[in-house]
Formats: structure tokens, C-alpha cells, sequence
């Protein structure tokens, strides 16, 4: 390992305190980190390269960020320690030289549907007051222009527990901005009463056609059974009004189903609190599948989507409303507030203007405060959360980036380079990990982690400048003057799936033939309207596919086996071969250990202190039964079958006596997109994000479907996986599958048989198709911004 370089010696009889110039990390163990010992410099910008998987996020964010946070928080009191999260020290011997760290990272925004980009960067606070002082009519406070407060009114006498107790006669108003109708939300939800049941059947024989619910067993088709409201063997057809109202809207009550005390409500509150209130990306794809058949989503008549009730959006400022300011586009918004000149707030005009200032600054002038947070990318979400840093006066903090440049058009990375840059010129300490060459072209310092990926890893391969890096003989350092050259010929299009007058979000009436048989790359500036053609474009019923940029959900009990559903073959081979139930190979159910029910640890909690996890000593972390480990397939039991690795575990499923097809199919895909070298029991939690998008395409490559739709495959992906995953769509499109990606990556769009590139700029400026063609005539071209750099990329 070769030491960073100190920026500054000290001088005879220099200050003590000048001396810490450099971040010292010794002995760090976290995750797949092999004692890993690195120096940081203090005040220069300094970059984390190596391929997915190889410790870069280990290093950076779970080891000198996490430490950073923890130290912070143990500063305050022990009750109020209470009350905010708790966190272990990270496994690691020295960490000097710590400064605060600010973590900007791709943690998608929540997908509340009340979360709007608006509320989530502080916006609307501003705006609900200035409306408030300004707006005419004047309806009330701040609360009144917000769709999440709703009006309340109360009267009655109320006990005051204070020497005498007394009843005092009181009134309580609040006046909110909330829509009634939609609570809101924006949208309404409208359930077809088709796909909940058979009307033609009764419910003795079966006429719910929801998941999981059957007529022999299942206690809430009991409820309805028995309640007396209905008769179980009359079809639901044949209901009088009253009896279908009370089957569909019943109030909740209490009935006697079997001797127990059960309650009875409507079927269409109880789908509601049982479907609808829950995050449909973490549902199971069965029950997810059954939700968008059932449930549609329209605008809100009574509000016309803009959430807000009929006082909020009556109250004007120069004839706008705080609903057509919210859906205003924020660079427009910044214009219309530059306009206003009111001195008795001219303190919240100075902040607002500088908070939409800087949204444009960072490139997002194209979104509106009314676009819900669920729906930015996970780039957008990371530039948003960017905004609040901007403008600090803050110095000498350490600033953590997560691949800042991710979801940016090469026109838009020179941007956010200037702005990395200008963090650091403020005598910021800048980490980034990143794999855009671009980006990694601004360091004053590169650290190189590999040389492979999972137990390949962790450890230091290179310590330098980028100059320095070029020269090594690292993975990072061969791969990055790579650059893809275009194809000599392109395959021909079998046929074509036809957008025509495409309007979704900033569309201009769109007409486009998306050609099949081929490996077609939709591209152009960031929010010039990509994922509103593919995803919110394309003709219903094309026998779609659709990998998008949602994160994988799971918690440490999740794992590569039970996400890509390798682990039910794998329990039904075990019981077949020993005669048992398949619910005992699952560390999640019957099999699971019963001292740590299957966690293979023990944790223990010490209140405002980070709790303590140790491995269980009955099953000495294996997580399943004694009794369990006992049956073997293959000579081998289930926890060793999950220690294997899946290039390991691809070898044993697909010959001898352990052959086992179903496995060996969905092994043979996570091999195909890279990630031969993961265990098959390793928890979600530890993966990278490059491994999650890559364990989430090697899912959806076992659907069936003909045209298969990728979100920016390579987020996440070092030089050296690009080339592989350009194989695999290749592999995909031989196989007579169409594949249609939405990239910025230069690799993908010159290794492309076709190119659909919209602009020419972003919201109003953008939605329109600016080119179809080859990427030869693309940059032969140099008519459109990637048209220049995709030239200037293969070096045309």
C-alpha cells in the first residue's frame, strides 16, 4: 500500500493544530474490508474507484461517515441519545483526524404519496408563507395553503387538571389547506369490483378472486360468510341493495365467526387498509400484480390534482395561486419570485429565491414543487438533497457523495464537477465514490479498491493521482482510457412498437416507432422526457418487461437465494430427498433456530447506546435447527448450501446427484450479469447498489415477455462490468428478445443498433425527438448534445 502524499509539511515552530491534514483509517474490517489502512488529505477532493462490490462503500460510508455521525451524536445528552438512532462503532483498530460528515447520498426519497419535491426541500414551507402575508384573500396562517394539514373544528368542555379541577367550556379551530376528497393526495382511487370477486358464484363456492383468500379456510372470507349480513350461498348478483351496500361499504362490527369474536367491515375499506395503505414496490410481485388490476388511479375532480382545497387555491398573489406556483417549472418559479418586491418580507424572498436559484444552479430547473418525491431517480433525489449545501457557510466539513454523476447526461456532468469542485474550494474535504471517468478526471487523490469484487476485495490496490493511476496495473487503471467503438453494422429491426401523441408529463405530443428485434438506446439530456416515453408511453398489452431503477427492499434476513427465488426449489429438493416438510429449510419459518428464530445472531439492546449483535451459540450463526442440518441433498446440508458462492453453487445444481434444473436456471442468470461471486446466503443489506440493480436484472431476465425495458443498467457499474453487460444484452437481443435501455453511458449508446435521443433540453424545452437513427449517423451528425459527445467519446 502506498501512502497518500501530505499536502503541507509543517514548518519549524508551526502550530500544533496544523498538523492534522490527513484522515487516518487503520485496521478497517467492515463488510468485505481486509484491514484495510488508508490516508485521506483534508481539503482536496478525493475519489473511491474499483469494480461493484469491491469495498468503496464499506470504506466511505459505513466506516469513516458512520464513525463521523456516531461520534456527533455522542456528544449530546444521554436523553436525547434516547431519541435518535442508534449506531455501533464500525469494525475498524484507528480513526484519526475525524471532521463532521454530510452524507449526500441515492437513498430514493420516500414514496409517500403526500411527499412532493416541494415539502421535501422546504419550498412549500416558504411559499405557504408568503401567500399567508400576501395572498388576497387572506384565508389564514400557513396551515391553510398546506394539502397535508387538514381543517379541524372542535367544541365542548374540557377538564382542567390544575389545583381545583374545573370544566371550562372551549373552542378549537384550525384552518388547513387539504383537500377533502383526496386527503391530499392528488388522486382518487377507484377499485373494479371485477377483479375483487365472481359475482356469478356465491361466496360458499369461491367467488373471491383476491389472493390468498379461499372460501374452505381462510378467516376473513369466514367473516364475511357468517356475518349474517349476507347469504354465503346466494351468487352476488342476486343481492338486494342493502345486502350488497353492507357487503361493500359495511361499518365496522363486531360478529361471532366459529365461537370468536371477529370484526366485520365492507370489502371495499377492508382492501383499502389491507392493499392500499402499503408501499406497493414491497408487496410480493403476486399481490403487487393483483393491486395495479384492481385499483385505478384518476386525478381528483374536486381539486384537479393539485391537493389543495378550494380557499387554498381562491387566495392569489398578482393572480397566482400557491397550486399554479407549486406546478409551476422551478426556473419559472424563480423568475415569477425574482418579480416580487414586498419589503416586509423581503427576508423569505431572499431565501426563496436563493433555494430555487440553486435548483437550477444543480441542473433540476426542469422539475415542479408538486412532482411527488416517489417518482425523482435516484440522481435526481441525490442533486435535490445537494440543495441545502449549496449555499452553506460552513467550512472544513466532510462532504460524502454516492456516484453524483449517476442519471447525468455528459453534458450535465461538467456541472456537477464544478460544483464538487467548488465544495472543496471552500476548504471542504470531498469524498466521492464514483466510476464516470469524467468524474474521477477532477481528484486530487484516487483510492483504488479490488483487485475483484465480495470476498476478491477489500483491500487497497492504489493510492495516487490520477496520472498515477493510469500508469498502475489495477482494474481501475486499465480500464479508464477505455472507450467502445461503433459498431461496422447494426442489426435490422423485425418490426416496430408505435408511440403516437405521447403527452405524458413534458411530452409534445410525441410520435415514435420503437424498433424491435434490435438493442435500441433512448437517450438525451436529464428530464427532457426518457422514462416518460418508455415507461408511461408504451402501448399496453406489448408484452413488456420493465426493469426500472426502484430499489431492491429487504432486510438482513433477506438474501440473493430468497429475492430471486432460488431458495423454493432448493427447500422442495431437500424434502423430497428426506421425506420432510419444505418449510423446515427456511430460516424464516418451521426450520429457524429457535435462539435467534432464524437471525443467526443475538441481539441485544442497551437503550440510547448501539445495541450488540453476537453470533448465536446453539447454531453458531448457521441460523436453522440442529435437527435440520442433520438432512442432506447432495452430501451437502442447507446453511453449507448457502454458504456457497453462486459460480460455486451453479457447478453443484447442474450435475450429479444434486442436479437440480430450476436452480441451475436462475444460478446460470446472476453468473450471466456478474455476480458469480456472491453467496447465496448473504444478507441484502451488505450489497452495493451496482449489485442490487444486477441482482434486480437477473430477476426480471426469468419473465416472460418479448421487449425487455432497462432504466439505466449501468448505475452503479465499474468500466470493467460494462463490458459484461454489454455482453449479456447482446446475449439477450441473439436470443430474439427486443431490448430497449434508457443510458447516458457512451459504451451503451455506441454499442447500440439504434437511437432515439430527446431534447433538445429538459421540462418545457425538452419532450421531443431530436434523432432516430444509427449511432454512426448520430455522430456523423453532431447535430444534438449527444450527438457531440458521444463524437468527441469515440473520438470521431
Amino acid at each position: 500500500m502506498s501512502s497518500a502524499k501530505r499536502t503541507g509539511t509543517r514548518a519549524p515552530g508551526a502550530h500544533a493544530a496544523d498538523g492534522h491534514d490527513l484522515i487516518r483509517v487503520h485496521g478497517a474490517r467492515e463488510n468485505n474490508l481486509k484491514d484495510v489502512s488508508v490516508e485521506i488529505p483534508k481539503r482536496r477532493l478525493t475519489v473511491f474507484t474499483g469494480v461493484s462490490g469491491s469495498g468503496k462503500s464499506s470504506l466511505v460510508f459505513n466506516t469513516i461517515a458512520a464513525e463521523s455521525q456516531r461520534l456527533i451524536n455522542e456528544t449530546y445528552s444521554a436523553f436525547v441519545q434516547g431519541f435518535m438512532p442508534t449506531l455501533a462503532r464500525p469494525e475498524v483498530d484507528v480513526l484519526d483526524c475525524l471532521t463532521t460528515a454530510i452524507i449526500v447520498d441515492q437513498q430514493r426519497m420516500g414514496a409517500d404519496p403526500r411527499s412532493t419535491v416541494g415539502t421535501a426541500t422546504d419550498v412549500n414551507a416558504m411559499l405557504r408563507i408568503l401567500f399567508s402575508r400576501l395572498g388576497e384573500p387572506h384565508i389564514g396562517p400557513p396551515s391553510a395553503y398546506s394539502f397535508n394539514t387538514a381543517s379541524v373544528r372542535a367544541s365542548g368542555a374540557i377538564t382542567v387538571e390544575r389545583g381545583n379541577k374545573k370544566a371550562v367550556k372551549a373552542t378549537f379551530r384550525r384552518t388547513g389547506g387539504m383537500c377533502t376528497n383526496c386527503e391530499g393526495r392528488g388522486t382518487v382511487s377507484d377499485i373494479d369490483l371485477t377483479q375483487l370477486y365472481d359475482d356469478t358464484k356465491s361466496l360458499a363456492e369461491g367467488a373471491f378472486t383476491i389472493p390468498g383468500w379461499k372460501s374452505d379456510s381462510q378467516w376473513t372470507v369466514q367473516v364475511y360468510a357468517q356475518s349474517g349480513f349476507v347469504d354465503p350461498d346466494k351468487p352476488i348478483r342476486e343481492y338486494t341493495e342493502r345486502q350488497l351496500r353492507d357487503f361493500l361499504y359495511g361499518d365496522p362490527v363486531k360478529v361471532k365467526v366459529n365461537g370468536v369474536n371477529l370484526t366485520y367491515e365492507g370489502l371495499i375499506p377492508k382492501i383499502q387498509k389491507s392493499f392500499l395503505s402499503k408501499d406497493k414496490e414491497a408487496m410480493q410481485p403476486h399481490i403487487r400484480a393483483f393491486v395495479e388490476r384492481a385499483v385505478t388511479f384518476t386525478t381528483c375532480p374536486e381539486c384537479d390534482g393539485t391537493r389543495l382545497s378550494e380557499g387554498a387555491r381562491s387566495s392569489r398573489i398578482r393572480k397566482t395561486s400557491i397550486a399554479d406556483a407549486c406546478a409551476m417549472e422551478i426556473r419559472d418559479l424563480a423568475q415569477w419570485v425574482r418579480e416580487l418586491d414586498e419589503p416586509s418580507v423581503a427576508p423569505l424572498l431572499t431565501a426563496l429565491r436563493d433555494t430555487l436559484d440553486s435548483f437550477v444552479e444543480i441542473g433540476l430547473g426542469y422539475l415542479s414543487l408538486d412532482r411527488p418525491a416517489g417518482t425523482l431517480s435516484g440522481g435526481e433525489a441525490q442533486r435535490v438533497k445537494m440543495i441545502r449545501h449549496l449555499g452553506s457557510s460552513l467550512t472544513d466539513t466532510t462532504y460524502v457523495f454516492d456516484e453524483p454523476t449517476v442519471g447525468l447526461h455528459p453534458h450535465d456532468i461538467q456541472r456537477m464537477n464544478d460544483l464538487l469542485l467548488r465544495l472543496r474550494d471552500k476548504g471542504n474535504t470531498v469524498l466521492v465514490v464514483e466510476h464516470k471517468p469524467e468524474a474521477i478526471a477532477i481528484a486530487d487523490h484516487v483510492v483504488d479498491l479490488g483487485p475483484g469484487a465480495g470476498t476478491e476485495g477489500g483491500a487497497v490496490c492504489f493510492e495516487g493521482t490520477v496520472e498515477e493511476l493510469r500508469a498502475a496495473d489495477t482494474v481501475t487503471g486499465r480500464h479508464l482510457d477505455d472507450r467502445a467503438s461503433l459498431k461496422e453494422t447494426v442489426r435490422e429491426a423485425t418490426g416496430a412498437l408505435e408511440i403516437r401523441g405521447a403527452r405524458t408529463h413534458n411530452l409534445q405530443d410525441v410520435d415514435v416507432d420503437v424498433p424491435l428485434g434490435v438493442l435500441c438506446v433512448v437517450t438525451g439530456v436529464a428530464g427532457s422526457g426518457k422514462s416518460s416515453l418508455v415507461h408511461g408511453s408504451l402501448p399496453a398489452g406489448a408484452d413488456v418487461v420493465s426493469v426500472d431503477q426502484s430499489p431492491i427492499k429487504g432486510s438482513r434476513r433477506s438474501n440473493p437465494a430468497t429475492y430471486t427465488g432460488l431458495l423454493e426449489p432448493i427447500r422442495k429438493a431437500f424434502a423430497k430427498a428426506n421425506g420432510v416438510k419444505p418449510a423446515l429449510f427456511s430460516a424464516n419459518s418451521e426450520g429457524a433456530c429457535p435462539t435467534c428464530n432464524g437471525a443467526g445472531v443475538v441481539y441485544t439492546d442497551l437503550a440510547m447506546m448501539a445495541g450488540v449483535a453476537t453470533p448465536c451459540e446453539d447454531c453458531e450463526g448457521k441460523r436453522f435447527q440442529p435437527a435440520v442440518l442433520e438432512y442432506r441433498f447432495g452430501g451437502r446440508d442447507i446453511s453449507e448450501v448457502l454458504a456457497m458462492s453462486v459460480a460455486r453453487a451453479e457447478e453443484f445444481f447442474g450435475a450429479g446427484e444434486a442436479r437440480l434444473p430450476a436452480a441451475h436456471r436462475i444460478l446460470g442468470r446472476l453468473a450471466d450479469v456478474g455476480l458469480g461471486y456472491l453467496t447465496l446466503g448473504q444478507p441484502l443489506t451488505t450489497l452495493s447498489g451496482g449489485e442490487r440493480q444486477r441482482l434486480k436484472l437477473a430477476t426480471h431476465m426469468g419473465d416472460k415477455g418479448g421487449v425487455y425495458v432497462l432504466d439505466e443498467p449501468t448505475s452503479g457499474l465499474h468500466l470493467a462490468d460494462v463490458e459484461q453487460l454489454l455482453g449479456l444484452l447482446d446475449r439477450l437481443v441473439d436470443a430474439g428478445k427486443s431490448v430497449v435501455v434508457v443510458e447516458h453511458h457512451q459504451a451503451v449508446m455506441a454499442h447500440a443498433d439504434w437511437i432515439i435521443d430527446l431534447g433538445p433540453g429538459a421540462g418545457h424545452d425538452g419532450g421531443r425527438v431530436v434523432f432516430e437513427g444509427t449511432p454512426a449517423d448520430l455522430v456523423a451528425g453532431r447535430s444534438t448534445l449527444t450527438g457531440q459527445h458521444l463524437a468527441a467519446y469515440v473520438g470521431a
